[in-house]
């Protein structure tokens, strides 16, 4: 378990099949607790979570994230929000659905991206500091210090993607906390716009 930045801790557990980390986010944003797209916890990042005090939600990105969302809701007593454009090819019932541009609990701003591999792939948007942009999917954190996109075959069209994906630039940030490899919590929008480029 690693503080990122204030109030933000990332805990991480490798897949074996993807040869990446995946990585879940515990966030203490003024009186909220929020867990964001959980894997499995170590026994760190639980005894971490638990001393904060009651976890308040689960935030999922998109409908491949859910991971262990249903069974930390059950265990913590905790809220779980997911994508609403997902939430019809997800086989859980969410305490409420997000759309695009919605303030989420913390102050965290849902950001829908188009074209991606799923309809409700969203972004999360947080004004702390120089800004900080948390993605599920839309940008994977491989290799260290640089993103990527997912393997083309897992979008119907890559340039559409790569279009949707350029929202992001919109917005003020200096971290990308990714659920799939290596974060980047200094200069992200140079990383966002050189994978853009590419």
């Amino acid at each position: 378990m690693k503080q990122l930045l204030p109030g933000i801790w990332q805990w991480s557990c490798f897949s074996d099949e993807k040869q990446v980390d995946f990585n879940g986010l515990f966030l203490t944003v003024g009186e909220h607790r929020i867990v964001i797209d959980p894997p499995p916890m170590t026994a760190e990042a639980s005894t971490l979570i638990r001393r904060q005090g009651a976890l308040d939600y689960i935030i999922v990105t998109n409908r491949d994230h859910l991971r262990e969302a249903v069974a930390y809701q059950a265990e913590f007593r905790c809220q779980l929000q997911i994508p609403e454009a997902d939430a019809s090819q997800m086989d859980v019932k969410p305490t409420k659905t997000y759309k695009d541009g919605e303030l989420l609990p913390g102050g965290i701003w849902a950001i829908q991206l188009k074209d991606q591999k799923s309809p409700g792939e969203s972004a999360l948007y947080i004004q702390q500091g120089k800004g900080v942009l948390i993605v599920g999917d839309a940008l994977i954190g491989k290799p260290a210090g640089a993103l990527s996109l997912l393997p083309s075959e897992r979008y119907a069209d890559v340039a559409k993607a790569k279009e949707g994906l350029r929202r992001l630039l919109k917005y003020n940030f200096d971290s990308i906390l990714v659920g799939d490899g290596a974060s980047i919590v200094f200069g992200a929008k140079q990383a966002v716009e050189q994978v853009l480029q590419a």
